[in-house]
């Protein structure tokens, strides 16, 4: 026999929803907030003059010539978004089998991390990504012997590029490369050339995913790389534990930042290190994750702010401190 409510007095004495009636009680008890300071701008640089090029792949980013990206860098500032993360489009006259364009102090990067640095001063952060793909012929992020790419060679490479960056003006310095130990081997270089004050955003869990696709596209690496993986350096998708494990290490070797890549697939990562360790935590919502929200929104299944603004509050729901995001000058202007 089913009782009627009235036979239990006041039922339910506890009613959640009455937190959510109003706007401003919604407000006042939500858990987490979302501010464009959490923001950091991926950004692709190409040489020229006044120039944009369309990435097809990923609909309403262009890549940009360095003054062109001085003025997005600008109106960054200007919305308080936190950083620019900077990712150089290398010509391919200018790649080879070592990546020696990475130690060039004029190559793409470095000059637009000069210019950026020289124009917004000290109102943005700039990210300089610490990797080879973008310079190799054959798109892998360190040094190709044979089928393999070798470990400690490439960190005396990417000590030098990171250094390199340091000296035109970065910020935060982001290895994305994932080799064993090139976290504590940079933080020494960097230390040993002046630059102590330089922040460390190591890509500590970042996996072997699917959702980078778009990026290739983007620096131009993809043809390089052509049918071949990067299974043995970057993480199994199938594991969790392991990214506890790299995290651990990253911070004994000297990391201020980790980060989670991609985003949305690995929520369950970016809780496990929030629970686990205290330290600045970042994400990235990479290219294939921009790109379906993206192209959904265009062909009119979802809602594009309502869906961006909603995948930003689970990043920050489930621990992040930074958001690395295509859609962070949309954000900071919604949130304006």
């Amino acid at each position: 026999m089913t009782l009627p409510l009235s036979s239990f007095g006041q039922f339910p004495s506890t009613r959640l929803r009455r937190t959510r009636r109003w706007d401003w009680i919604r407000e006042m008890v939500q858990e987490n907030q979302l501010s464009a300071k959490n923001l950091i701008w991926p950004i692709f640089v190409i040489e020229g003059q006044g120039k944009t090029e369309p990435i097809a792949t990923m609909p309403g980013v262009e890549r940009m010539s360095i003054d062109l990206a001085v003025e997005a860098a600008q109106q960054a500032a200007q919305l308080g978004i936190g950083a620019v993360a900077i990712f150089p489009v290398t010509p391919a006259s200018k790649k080879s089998n070592r990546g020696d364009e990475a130690l060039n102090p004029e190559n793409l990067i470095c000059k637009a991390t000069h210019a950026i640095r020289s124009s917004c001063k000290d109102s943005i952060g700039i990210v300089c990504d610490v990797a080879l793909d973008p310079y190799t012929s054959h798109g892998h992020d360190g040094i190709l012997v044979d089928d393999y790419i070798v470990n400690d060679q490439t960190i005396e490479i990417l000590c030098k590029q990171a250094v390199l960056q340091a000296q035109a003006g970065a910020s935060v310095i982001a290895p994305s490369d994932m080799m064993d130990g090139r976290i504590g081997a940079i933080r020494t270089a960097l230390d040993q050339a002046g630059f102590d004050h330089v922040i460390l955003m190591s890509y500590a869990a970042k996996y072997a995913s699917a959702f980078y696709g778009p990026f290739r596209d983007a620096v131009g690496s993809a043809k390089n790389l052509g049918g071949a993986s990067k299974k043995t350096y970057q993480m199994n998708p199938a594991n969790s534990d392991e990214a506890i494990r790299e995290v651990a290490l990253d911070i004994q070797e000297g990391a201020d930042i980790v980060m989670v890549k991609p985003g949305m697939p690995y929520l369950d990562i970016v809780r496990r290190l929030h629970d686990s360790f205290s330290i600045p935590i970042a994400v990235y919502q990479v290219s294939g994750e921009y790109a379906m929200i993206q192209l959904a929104a265009q062909a009119s299944a979802i809602h594009e702010q309502a869906c961006v603004m909603e995948s930003m509050l689970a990043f920050r729901r489930a621990g992040a401190d930074a958001i690395l995001t295509y859609f962070a000058p949309r954000v900071a202007q919604w949130l304006h």
